[in-house]
């Protein structure tokens, strides 16, 4: 199976808005319930999730299911550590499964929403917008015996710069990285001002692209600070791409929830519940702990309970989980991507 053009068939821009468009038109059935989610959905039971279709016909059953991972790092990096893991859901699922790398967190979710994604795992933030848009069932989270693990957003200088306080970057060069990042952007909106650093007022966010760009851009001297997840940080640590004495962290917050891995909404039960079986019964290869920082499992996760913290940072920030937000971060992200390409071509 090829799976061409994913990030095209990713629709943005124009063909975003035919896309919705053409969700919302096809949906608009009797629903007790939607919450935030877009009118392609409904969630009766209010577990804040899109319901399995109750007609038969429209759940699916695909002879071959897509992967993806999100797009936080260099995606060439985990086509190689989730290898062994792709290989366990051929094998255990009884279908095979093709993990493909996304460039953006638009285009995995508009994948998941047109229905050539299958499986994901999200950062944290669009795992909240893939529910809401795309129709994603969050079910399970890296963790170990101990439970889902979590991470800590960070306010990361160099060591050698002179800044000792948060309010000290005031009018300073401060990366964020993607308007859906929670670490990466809602979180610090909401966080930040108390330690008397205001984004939009003390200091205009740079979007890096990036957790990992935005801790080079500061190794580099391209930004005088970052708000990143420090299990990024700590996994470019582990690789040797940085150097943990060359950085001070001037902040951490308390601990939020990491990635969740989904399954689409409409997938047949029988296969959705072969799909979590498959997730929790595997164990982790060593590179794969040493790249996840110590997890060794998938376990349990539900949207609703584990997601509370940062469904609040967003409405808190104002920046909810909806179409309005997604789709003003849809523009932002072709625009950057637009920019990539005309500078590539120079």
């Amino acid at each position: 199976m090829r799976v061409p053009g994913f990030v095209r068939a990713a629709a943005i821009g124009s063909a975003l808005a035919l896309l919705f468009a053409a969700g919302g038109a096809s949906a608009q059935e009797a629903c007790a319930n939607r919450g935030q989610l877009d009118d392609a959905y409904c969630d009766a039971n209010n577990d804040l999730v899109a319901d399995l279709p109750s007609d038969p016909a429209k759940q699916r059953d695909p002879s071959t299911l897509v992967f993806a991972y999100t797009p936080i790092e260099d995606p060439a990096i985990y086509a190689n550590v989730l290898k062994p893991f792709v290989n366990h859901l051929t094998a255990c699922i009884g279908k095979r499964v093709v993990y493909f790398s996304v460039q953006s967190n638009t285009a995995q979710i508009e994948a998941m929403r047109s229905g050539r994604l299958h499986i994901a795992g999200f950062s944290t933030g669009p795992t909240a917008f893939a529910v809401n848009m795309a129709g994603a069932v969050p079910f399970a989270a890296g963790g170990s015996e101990a439970g889902p693990r979590g991470y800590k957003l960070i306010a990361l200088v160099k060591a050698s710069s002179p800044y000792k306080t948060m309010a000290d970057l005031k009018d300073k060069k401060v990366a964020h990285t993607s308007p859906s990042s929670n670490s990466g952007n809602l979180a610090p909106r909401v966080l930040f001002p108390p330690l008397g650093l205001t984004p939009e007022s003390d200091y205009k966010p740079l979007m890096s692209g990036g957790h990992d760009k935005s801790i080079l851009g500061v190794n580099y001297g391209d930004y005088d600070m970052a708000a990143v997840a420090d299990d990024v940080f700590e996994r470019m640590v582990q690789r040797g791409t940085i150097k943990r004495e060359d950085f001070r962290v001037l902040y951490t917050s308390e601990v939020f929830p990491t990635n969740g891995y989904v399954h689409a909404h409409d997938l047949k039960p029988e296969l959705s519940a072969k799909i979590r079986e498959c997730f929790f019964s595997y164990r982790f290869s060593e590179e794969e702990k040493k790249e996840f920082n110590g997890e060794d499992r998938y376990v349990p996760v539900t949207y609703k309970e584990k997601w509370a913290v940062v469904r609040e940072v967003a409405d808190k920030s104002g920046t909810p989980f909806n179409k309005r937000s997604y789709e003003a971060e849809s523009k932002r992200e072709l625009e950057a991507l637009e920019r990539k390409k005309a500078g590539q071509k120079k």
